[in-house]
């Protein structure tokens, strides 16, 4: 099981717990503010854009080409920026910090 931390754009954390599914599917699950997944997972829509800690970008791994030509649409993006909804969740991914992107 694998704890990550949200950060939403007004400081809130959420601090929650899962063994699968997307990191998108669990904010929205627990109502995380600012992930909305209007596109239900399938990287079209850019509304579960976060930052992750640069710490914790090799746990999270490189983006997809759709991912990154998603990402270069918003003016928020940088070298931390990914899709939530691209990121599965795993044991490895215990830790794991992300900000919820403006």
């Amino acid at each position: 099981m694998a704890k990550i931390t949200f950060i939403t754009r007004n400081d809130e954390h959420y601090i929650l717990e899962a063994d699968s599914g997307s990191l998108m599917e669990l904010a929205v699950q627990n109502g995380v503010d600012g992930i909305d997944g209007d596109c239900g997972g399938v990287c079209s829509c850019a509304t579960c854009h976060v930052h992750v800690n640069t710490e914790h970008m090799e746990k999270v791994g490189a983006a997809s080409e759709i991912e990154q030509d998603m990402l270069e649409l918003d003016d928020n993006a940088t070298a931390q920026s990914r899709l939530c909804c691209q990121i599965d969740v795993s044991d490895e991914l215990d830790g794991l910090v992300v900000r919820v992107a403006r």
